[in-house]
């Protein structure tokens, strides 16, 4: 697999209220008119998240061609799982609609975040969601008592299978509370509701502390996983995994080197990402330094 980088598409200016930094997590839903609309969560300068887009030209997703100017999900009620910010993980068409599974945000007294996987649709093409609840669809468990969000879903013989990271508990490294999370699977009839069964698909390995953000497609009976994994010293990089069943995978981070120069947006990071089929073309979509600080930008596949 080899990937040719093509740089940074869009990042906010600072002249909103609500999009002042970061393009967080870059969720693409490619439309009919030959656009793609790049969901993602804009932040204020105190970090606050809440979901907009961008559209981009699918022939050339350098070109933006029209960005949100409010948010299409705002963040939740004070005191509500996500409170303190949303960000986009998934979108999925359903009868007529547009279903977005996003993170929601609640700073903690004791460790430093939780992270809960709410459920949003739109019936107005992504120009705004309405939440299906106010509490999260994958709520905490026993063994995900801190993190439990939906990143990829995909619909087979009837039923939904997901990817999904769970966590429950922190690492301490040099006075820095560092999430621990793993990517797992698990099934759901209605695509909302998981079954409690689920299996471990990535751990981290090594000095790794998490692996998250499983970004999941299926090309001719092989599964593809696209996601992110993170050590202390370099806390997200891109990494990559096959599977033939989509439960057990076998990582090849190595087909996730991305050829050109390294530019100074993504210097120190690349995290979160993303793919996008349009016509011939592959898209992966990505963030650089400090999460997407400065935005998200691209490459495009050569070849498999």
């Amino acid at each position: 697999m080899k990937w040719i980088k093509k740089g940074l598409i869009y990042g906010p200016r600072g002249d909103s209220w609500w999009a002042q930094r970061w393009a967080l997590q870059p969720t693409p839903w490619l439309r009919d008119n030959g656009t793609i609309r790049v969901f993602c969560g804009f932040r204020t300068v105190e970090g606050v998240s809440r979901v907009g887009y961008v559209d981009v030209n699918a022939d050339n997703p350098s070109e933006v061609l029209a960005v949100s100017q409010e948010p299409v999900l705002d963040i939740g009620a004070p005191g509500a799982f996500d409170e303190n910010g949303v960000v986009p993980c998934a979108v999925v068409e359903r009868a007529g609609k547009l279903y977005l599974y996003y993170a929601g945000y609640q700073l903690g007294q004791k460790v430093k975040f939780f992270a809960f996987g709410g459920l949003a649709v739109s019936g107005d093409g992504g120009a705004s969601f309405v939440r299906q609840s106010g509490v999260p669809i994958t709520d905490r468990t026993d063994d995900a008592r801190f993190f439990r969000v939906i990143h990829s879903l995909m619909e087979e013989g009837g039923r939904w299978r997901a990817w999904y990271g769970g966590g429950s508990s922190y690492t301490v490294k040099d006075g820095v509370q560092l999430p621990n999370y793993n990517i797992r699977h698990a099934w759901s009839d209605d695509g909302v509701r998981l079954s409690p069964e689920y299996s471990v698909c990535v751990d981290p390995q090594g000095e790794e502390y998490r692996v998250g953000r499983p970004h999941v497609i299926r090309q001719q009976g092989l599964y593809r996983m696209f996601f992110g994994a993170g050590t202390p010293a370099e806390r997200y990089r891109l990494a990559y995994a096959e599977s033939s069943d989509g439960i057990n995978w076998v990582r090849k981070d190595h087909a996730m080197s991305l050829a050109g120069p390294v530019q100074d947006w993504e210097s120190e990071m690349q995290a979160y990402p993303a793919t996008v089929m349009y016509r011939d073309k592959c898209y992966l979509l990505y963030n650089g330094n400090n999460y997407g600080e400065d935005g998200f930008g691209y490459a495009v596949l050569d070849h498999w």
